[in-house]
């Protein structure tokens, strides 16, 4: 990609940017086109943003439609790690609990799903207990037992076989890695799990060799869900999952379209999560991120699965002509870029800081859409949502203050003290499917090159990530110096956000997400002492020492704390943003206001 390409399109991205900015402070000041609904029956300008917009028109019935720019990673429970494909997997699978299905920080609160009631814990802190309901079924209509939510569960230690999604249960209830998983599992009934017991169907009782104040957070997640041992298609689950919830695969091709169809076994009685009110849910996967905000506005789709933000091109245009079809939630997600140690020279700490000394900061938040459609200067790791987080108080390299346009100066001065005077050469790794997150790549590329780093770009599938940048061989033998990702909490806590970026023992071979590869015995340490760390305020305070002890070494480029305007379409009712996914709208309880 030449210099001369790739800044025309950054100054095409910066003017789109400044239009948004522009409208979007006519939006907050009351005037423009849409802000009290429209003709079409859109609710109105964040009408939606952590609160219920038309509830009560919801109807049985129709076709919701998503468009999305980017497929899951997988759609297996097991392995998926995309928020958003935690949001829509909760149409077909579900979990002993789950988040309320509430707008806003209330949705983040834990709910009983398909047990019973929340989890009875030990005074130890050591074992949780829960019974499954009554008529809880699979989409061949035979019971979902106590058996199946282990052998789901177990399937986490497939690693081999099943990378990718998140191992927080694996390390908690077998921190030694005694067991095996259940491919290779030598017991009859490949449940030989010691740390999780079933005594009879309804009952599953699980047993920590030591205690974890987040574990009933873990058991939320999609990779808890039950999965039926002959229905286990291993490397093929993500295909063709086995619904426990109210919609089953009817077909699915994948980075083309998927279509959803009723479970006709699923009981309303026994689930008090899910309204299950369209008939079908369909969705279609573009190549084209302004294509796919097009026929968004044009109202051939509902809504973006990948609840991103529209594209600079999109944005503009809805926020002249739709602006009642829009929400501008603050996202749990940190937009940022990371500097993986395999790759020299950013095994070296001053070098790492020229980047970001290096780096205009205002220019790298024009990329992302300014300060409301993009956020507020990222100055740290720690997402505002999850308690310990201190904004834009703590900024250590004062990258919202004195050097927020850059400072060279000290750039060069860190260039030099990684004996790298004359500066160096690196690529910068991006998703070719998110034009925010390529003109921020370009806008990084050239406020480094005045500084003397010369940066080539390289797109890659945003679809392939956990096989392209979750592989730490591959990072190193590309020469990825420069990674440009996103990260929002699993669950809200240092450990759901920071555990897999920065704890040592989560650099995986494939799927890894500690992109820097960070192996310091302090951090790991606080982890350690956190997870058993039992009163709010303790907890805390150790993830604000977390997240110092990342910043102080360099190991990232925060771009934004970040906003992003996302489209909900006229038909849509009961749409509600929600903290649970960062900011997304909880797709599980989506309605239509016709059937039609």
């Amino acid at each position: 990609m030449t210099t001369q390409r790739t800044s025309g399109r950054r100054k095409q991205a910066m003017a789109a940017a400044a239009v948004v900015a522009a409208l979007l402070t006519t939006a907050a000041c009351g005037g423009g086109n849409g802000d009290e609904g429209s003709k079409d029956g859109a609710a109105g300008f964040d009408a939606a943003n952590n609160k219920v917009a038309q509830a009560s028109l919801a109807k049985k019935g129709g076709t919701l439609k998503f468009a999305g720019a980017q497929d899951a990673d997988s759609w297996d429970t097991t392995r998926g790690y995309y928020g958003f494909m935690w949001n829509f997997s909760r149409y077909y699978s579900r979990q002993l609990v789950t988040s309320k299905t509430e707008p806003g920080k209330a949705g983040t609160e834990l709910t009983p799903d398909l047990a019973t009631g929340l989890a009875k814990i030990s005074d130890d802190g050591k074992t949780y207990q829960y019974t499954l309901r009554e008529g809880v079924t699979w989409e061949d209509g035979k019971p979902i037992t106590s058996k199946d939510v282990k052998y789901g569960i177990e399937r986490v230690w497939a690693q081999d076989v099943l990378s990718g999604g998140p191992v927080y249960l694996k390390d908690v209830l077998d921190p030694k890695g005694e067991y095996q998983g259940p491919y290779k599992d030598k017991s009859a009934d490949k449940l030989g799990l010691k740390a999780i017991e079933t005594p009879d169907d309804k009952t599953i009782v699980f047993k920590l060799p030591r205690a974890n104040s987040d574990f009933e957070e873990m058991l939320a997640l999609t990779s808890a869900s039950p999965v039926r041992q002959d229905k286990d298609t291993k490397s093929k689950y993500g295909l063709h999952p086995f619904s426990s919830g109210p919609y089953k695969f009817q077909s699915y091709n994948p980075g083309k379209d998927l279509t959803l169809v009723r479970n006709t076994e699923w009981k309303q009685a026994s689930d008090p999560i899910r309204k299950a009110n369209p008939d079908k849910i369909t969705v279609k996967f573009f190549s084209n991120a302004n294509d796919m905000d097009a026929r968004l506005i044009a109202g051939d789709y509902d809504l973006d699965i990948n609840q991103t933000g529209m594209s600079p091109q999109g944005r503009t245009t809805a926020l002249k002509q739709h602006k009642g079809n829009l929400d501008n939630p603050v996202s749990g997600y940190i937009r940022y870029a990371v500097f993986p140690q395999s790759v020299k020279p950013f095994d070296n700490i001053e070098c790492r800081k020229a980047v970001i000394y290096g780096a205009d900061h205002v220019s790298l938040q024009t990329a992302r859409g300014g300060p409301i459609a993009g956020g507020d200067i990222g100055t740290n790791m720690l997402p505002p949502a999850v308690p310990g987080a201190e904004g834009q108080k703590y900024d250590p390299y004062e990258i919202a203050g004195a050097n927020k346009k850059g400072n060279a100066a000290k750039a060069k001065e860190a260039l030099k003290a990684c004996g790298k005077p004359n500066g160096f050469k690196t690529t910068i790794a991006v998703r070719n499917n998110k034009p925010s997150e390529v003109a921020t790549a370009e806008s990084l590329q050239a406020s480094l090159k005045k500084v003397g780093i010369t940066a080539d770009i390289d797109q890659y599938d945003g679809s392939q990530s956990s096989g392209i940048i979750g592989s730490p061989s591959n990072v190193k033998k590309k020469g990825y110096g420069i990674i440009i990702m996103g990260w929002g909490p699993d669950f809200p806590s240092v450990q759901g956000y920071g555990l897999p970026l920065w704890d040592s023992s989560y650099i995986l071979e494939s799927g890894n997400n500690n992109f820097a590869l960070i192996k310091d015995k302090a951090i790991d340490g606080l982890f350690d002492k956190y997870v058993t760390t039992l009163d709010d305020a303790g907890k805390t305070k150790i993830a604000t020492e977390i997240n110092h002890k990342v910043m102080e070494g360099g190991y990232y480029l925060p771009f934004v704390f970040e906003k992003f305007i996302n489209w909900r379409s006229s038909r849509l009712a009961n749409v509600y943003t929600t903290d649970a996914y960062s900011g997304m709208y909880d797709f599980v309880n989506l309605g239509l206001k016709s059937a039609k």
